[in-house]
């Protein structure tokens, strides 16, 4: 080897080396900037059991007069629609119209066997937290941008479904997903109601409810709908009999109506969206209650087909939850962990990919609506914030977009649930405590 070649070579180790010696420090530092429970390698503390779940509920106060969210430095935030009741889900047209679940949990086809005290503290808890509102079982349609940024006109577009959440719009079809089916509609460019009956494409699980909400969205070539269905229980507790069908995320083809599971172990699937970069599905899924402050934590995860996530014999990837009996070690050793954490009890429910224009910071990342803790101290979530994508995998710590839905003592003004992107490239937010859908759009310089 000639003296040049050697001091070459000498010289490319060199930089190899002190390219990995960056790469390490840049990662670590990366790591660093994540908060406990977030990102795409959490570190799990123990588990903490105690006899009673820790409770920590946010009672629902509503807005202040003139009160609204703190946006984050360069955006600006105004309230699009008012005045609604419970407002849990949103879904733009193509035209532009906003579609608005107003919804809450239906009443039990059953009740849980493991009620008790313990289930009477719950709902009291939840009462207080705003969640105990009749359903109103309606979707209200929002159109246009009054002088004052609200809607220029709001009408009731659908009634009378049960407890309708999630909503996907396939060429003239409209697809509603209910507490206990998905259902389809007619539906044409400009209507602001529908009277039309609705034909029963798909029955879900319900039953004791004990999480209600049932999400669908329509693949990009439109031939296939998901549908999400959570669990009945926290961890198995009311019978794995109860959970046939539950914990997963189901797949309908339109074309022959048949139905298969598409990957399950999901504890509660809310948020669904497909990647813009690369067509592939995500989901934001709340994981399970009663292991400490910062177990387990909710996640958003790219969704495999066939995939197991866990639930309930196991969390995040492979950590055992000794608490289901019988244990199942070969559904365990199939679990594979999601994609990246985004804090243990932050309820993050919504789930919308920025495709808009408006901000080309977000383009391809995803925006996530925390709903907020009900059982950790001090509380977790209640914000919406917006996870940066690289190469269609998320590629940094999460950014606040809305904050300040807590009051300083404490009280809940307004709670997070669905997000959306509106036809102009803004961003819609559901808030079903305040009983707004927000608006946000870059601050007028």
């Amino acid at each position: 080897m000639t003296k040049t070649l050697q001091k070459t070579v000498q010289k490319t180790v060199q930089l190899s080396c002190l390219a990995l010696a960056l790469s390490t420090i840049g990662a670590a530092a990366l790591a660093q900037n994540y908060a406990v429970g977030y990102g795409p390698n959490p570190v799990l503390p123990a588990p903490e059991k105690t006899l009673l779940p820790t409770v920590n509920v946010a009672p629902a106060e509503g807005w202040p007069q003139g009160g609204k969210p703190v946006a984050a430095a360069g955006l600006a935030v105004t309230a699009y629609a008012s005045g609604l009741t419970h407002p849990r889900w949103i879904y733009v047209l193509p035209n532009g119209d906003v579609l608005v679940a107003e919804t809450n949990t239906p009443p039990p086809e059953e009740k849980a066997p493991s009620g008790g005290i313990k289930g009477a503290v719950m709902k009291f808890e939840m009462k207080k937290a705003g969640a105990a509102v009749a359903s109103p079982n309606r979707i209200t349609l929002l159109r246009g941008i009054g002088a004052d940024g609200m809607a220029a006109s709001k009408t009731t577009f659908l009634e009378g479904i049960n407890s309708p959440f999630g909503m996907a719009l396939v060429g003239n079809e409209l697809y509603i997903a209910a507490a206990d089916a998905v259902l389809r509609f007619p539906y044409q460019t400009g209507e602001t109601s529908i009277s039309a009956k609705p034909v029963k494409v798909m029955d879900l699980p319900a039953g004791i409810n004990h999480h209600w909400t049932k999400n669908i969205v329509a693949s990009p070539d439109g031939k296939r709908l998901y549908v999400s269905v959570g669990s009945n229980s926290n961890v198995g507790e009311n019978g794995m009999d109860k959970e046939d069908g539950r914990a997963a995320i189901w797949e309908l083809n339109r074309a022959s109506g048949k139905s298969r599971v598409f990957a399950s172990g999901l504890r509660n699937p809310v948020g669904m969206s497909f990647n813009p970069f690369n067509g592939v599905l995500w989901t934001s899924v709340n994981e399970r209650d009663e292991l400490g402050n910062d177990l387990v934590p909710d996640y958003m995860t790219s969704v495999k087909e066939g995939a197991f996530y866990g639930w309930p014999y196991s969390y995040y990837g492979q950590h055992v939850d000794t608490r289901i009996t019988p244990p199942r070690p070969d559904l365990v050793a199939k679990a594979i962990a999601p994609d990246y954490a985004l804090g243990a009890h932050t309820a993050s429910l919504g789930l919308a990919f920025y495709d808009g224009t408006l901000f080309p910071a977000f383009k391809n990342g995803a925006l996530v609506g925390q709903h907020g803790s009900w059982n950790r101290k001090p509380a977790a979530g209640y914000k919406m914030v917006f996870v940066p994508f690289a190469g269609g995998k998320p590629s940094g710590p999460p950014q606040d977009v809305l904050t300040g839905f807590l009051s300083p003592q404490g009280h809940a003004w307004g709670r997070p649930v669905g997000v959306a992107v509106d036809k102009a490239g803004a961003i819609l937010l559901a808030d079903d405590v305040g009983n707004v859908i927000w608006r946000v759009t870059p601050a007028v310089k």
